[in-house]
Order: C-alpha cells, then structure tokens, then sequence
C-alpha cells in the first residue's frame, strides 16, 4: 500500500513541471489588465511588481488592495486568519457603499456520490458556500465582518458516503464511519481589527462565533490545491476541521512576510444539531507560525491542545500539530498550478497518529484538472462501544476535473467528475471488500 501511496504522491508532485510545458498553449484573447487600486490606508504601502504574481480575480478586476490584517496583499489572505501566497487568485465581487468596501463570493456544488463495497453506498447532495465581506477604515485601523453560510446541512444529519472518513455523530451517540459529516449552515460568523505599528507591520484582533483559530494551513474549501474538488479530504480531522468553531479569539502580529498568532477557541467539535449557534467556554489553545518567503510560497507550523474536541469521548483531550506548504504560480491568462503540502499528528493519552496529504491542481482556460493523495492512521474505523478501537493505516488517491462554461458576467457553471481509490490493510480487506473504489459526478454554480 505504502509503494502505490508514494507512487501517488510523486505524480501528484510533478504537475507542476507539467503545467509548466503546457505554458505556451494560447488561452482567449483578454483586455489588458487593470491598474493597481490605490489605497487610502495611511503607512502600509502594498509590494508592486513580484515575479509571478496575479492580483487580478478570476473575472478579470485586481485583487491588488491591502490585506485586512497587515500591510500585504489580499490575496495572501485565506479562511479565518491563514496565509495561502501572494500569487493566489482572489476572486469575489466588489462594491462599495459609502465608507464600506464590500466583497461576495458563491460556490454551490450539486453532487452524486458513489462509494463502492459492503461499506459504500451513493446518495446525491447539495454542498458549497456562500460568503460575504463588508471592510472599511475605522478611528487608526481596520475594520473587517465575514459572513459564511454552507447548503451542507441539507444534506441530513449523516452527511454522504466517503469510505475512510470519519468524525463527529448524526444522532449525537453513533460515530459517522466512511460518512463526511455536513458543516453546519454557519460556516463564519467574524470581526476583525488590524492596527498598523510601522510601514511593514501590525497587529490584529480576530473573533469569530463561529471562526476559525490559527491552526493548520487553510481549510480545505480554500485551497487553490484542491478547492474544485467537491470531496472531503480523509485527513480533515487532522489538519482543518476546527474551521467551523462556535467561540475564537486571536490575536496576532505581523511583521513584512512573517506572522505569529495565537488563539483561545472552543475546542469542541460542533455537535449534530447543523442549524444553530453552540456557546461554550473558550477553554482551547492554539498558536501558529506562517511565514511567506516569497510570492509564490506559504509555510505554517501550528500546536493546539483542545479540550473534550469529541463529543461521544466528552472526558478526553487532545494535542495537534501540523506544518504544511503551498505553492502556488500562474503561467499565462487564465492558467495557474497550485499544490499543498501538509502533515497533521494527533496526540491522545492512547498515541499519536499521524496524517499526510499531497495536493495539486492545474488550470488551463476553461478545464481544470485536480488531485489528491492521502494517508492516515485511523483508530476510528472500528470503534468499540462508545471508545476508539484497533490503529489501521489507510490511504485514499483522487483523480478529477471540471469544465467552466462562461454563462453570464461573474457566473460559471461548470461540469465536473473524479475517480477515488481506497488503500486498506488485510485487517480491513474483507470489511472493504478488496480496496473498493469511489466515484462523484457534479455540477458546480460559481459567482464570482
């Protein structure tokens, strides 16, 4: 298993020289960019001219306008308060009204999902996001609100079938195994406020009921690496699945191209109830070094020590670390290659496990061609009576594209489809019934 898993990841590790070839392949003709924004917001003067570097959204407006938190570009910034590159594309639609600029953005995906074996089974969902940002200058600094709410709890308290998934309860006693859980309907309810202490540097408040705490790289619906995809890596109970928590406070510092932040949050997972607001003490920890070296590449390294994280194992806590890179590059109009880099370790009173994923995407015009490969050590496949059962190591290789068709200004619809092969030990062969396979057909809606 572990041979097929690297010869995985090492194709997954190429696309970028792949894409690199494809570079000279003629895209549609585009009117010339437009000029930067010129900014109002006094001492943080934005970096001009970086090798590599495309400020302007996927429609075509600049992305060049300062970050919320610090004196960089906006594109630097992704979910919560995480660091993707400079060179990232930064989509959604801009207005102003009055002292307030304001920022949308939607992502709906209408999703089949097949997973074979006694262990498998379909079911066709809805998922996505829709997010929305209001930011405006406010007495010496700024002043940022995001919303985001997902379709995901219309999909049941079970989620779809995804074999090797597991986390969270439907029912608030069972455990959901090869089933991703829905995100709750508020994905981000924040505020934040950034004041400038020099030309390079600042420091920030950041709230979020729920947020995000500054842990892990950004979540996975963030991702240029994997973002088109419409299924839930294996490894997010790993990496990201604080990204829905219902009480966050962080507080950071930035200085030029290096941040440290730290957070007090709710370290619960969300329980089955998907529509409402949970409140609980902020009684978890996080902290998280990101560092930017260039316009192309985000490095991060995070620690959290969460308490009671599960709800069916209330008198259990847990330690996470995690570190990852993403490198990200547009090679002509229209085209771009992005890949993330990630480990994540679980640390319990019973051992750590460990978690790897590998992940890349490349788009040329209108297709876009994804994928991801994953391993993990799972105590959660066979659970026994209310606790964790044996460790198997697992692993999971993802295959797809989608094709964007143009149908209005700022809306795509796009066509799309993947190919997923599970990794299981002769433990679990029988269960899976010789490395089933798993498969999603979708459409995607996108106003940007």
């Amino acid at each position: 298993m572990r041979l097929l898993l690297s010869a995985s990841l090492l194709a997954l590790a190429v696309t970028p020289a792949v894409a690199q070839e494809h570079s000279g392949h003629e895209g549609h003709e585009s009117p010339p960019p437009p000029q930067p924004v010129q900014h109002q917001h006094e001492g943080h003067e934005m970096p001009q001219g970086h090798e590599g570097m495309d400020h302007r959204s996927h429609h075509g407006s600049t992305a060049m306008m300062q970050g919320a938190l610090g004196p960089y570009p906006s594109s630097r910034e992704a979910s919560g308060t995480a660091w993707q590159p400079d060179a990232s594309l930064h989509g959604g639609l801009h207005a102003n009204a009055g002292d307030w600029m304001l920022m949308g953005h939607a992502q709906l995906n209408g999703v089949y999902s097949w997973q074979g074996g006694p262990r498998g089974g379909d079911k066709a969902f809805v998922s996505g996001m829709v997010m929305g940002m209001a930011r405006r200058e406010a007495g010496p600094g700024t002043l940022q609100l995001r919303a985001m709410l997902s379709p995901d709890p219309l999909m049941g308290k079970a989620g779809y079938p995804l074999h090797l998934a597991t986390g969270e309860t439907a029912d608030g006693v069972t455990p959901l195994v090869d089933r991703q859980h829905p995100h709750d309907l508020f994905m981000e309810l924040s505020a934040s406020y950034s004041v400038k202490l020099g030309p390079d540097s600042s420091a920030y408040l950041y709230g979020g009921l729920p947020g995000e705490p500054a842990f892990g790289p950004p979540a996975f619906m963030h991702r240029m690496s994997i973002m088109d995809s419409p299924e839930a890596p294996i490894t997010h109970h790993w990496l990201d699945s604080t990204h829905i928590t219902f009480g966050v406070v962080t507080a950071g510092l930035v200085h030029k191209n290096v941040k440290i932040e730290a957070s007090r949050f709710n370290g619960r997972e969300p329980d089955e109830k998907r529509f409402n607001i949970e409140t609980a003490p902020l009684d978890s920890t996080a902290a998280r070094l990101s560092w930017n070296p260039t316009p192309n590449l985000a490095l991060q390294a995070s620690w959290a020590d969460l308490k009671s994280p599960e709800q069916l194992q209330p008198d259990e806590d847990e330690t996470r670390w995690s570190a990852s890179a993403i490198y990200t590059r547009s090679f002509g109009e229209g085209k771009w290659w992005s890949t993330t880099a990630a480990w994540g370790r679980r640390d319990r009173d019973h051992g750590s496990l460990d978690a790897l994923v590998l992940e890349g995407a490349v788009s040329l015009d209108d297709w876009t061609l994804f994928g991801r490969a994953e391993y993990t050590e799972n105590n959660e496949l066979l659970p026994k009576a209310g606790h964790h059962g044996d460790t198997y190591e697992v692993g999971k290789v993802s295959l797809g594209a989608i094709r964007d068709f143009q149908v209005a200004p700022n809306v795509k619809f796009g066509i799309g489809g993947l190919y997923a092969r599970n990794f299981v030990p002769a433990g679990l062969e029988t269960l899976y019934a010789g490395d089933p396979a798993g498969a999603m057909a979708f459409v995607r809606l996108k106003i940007d």
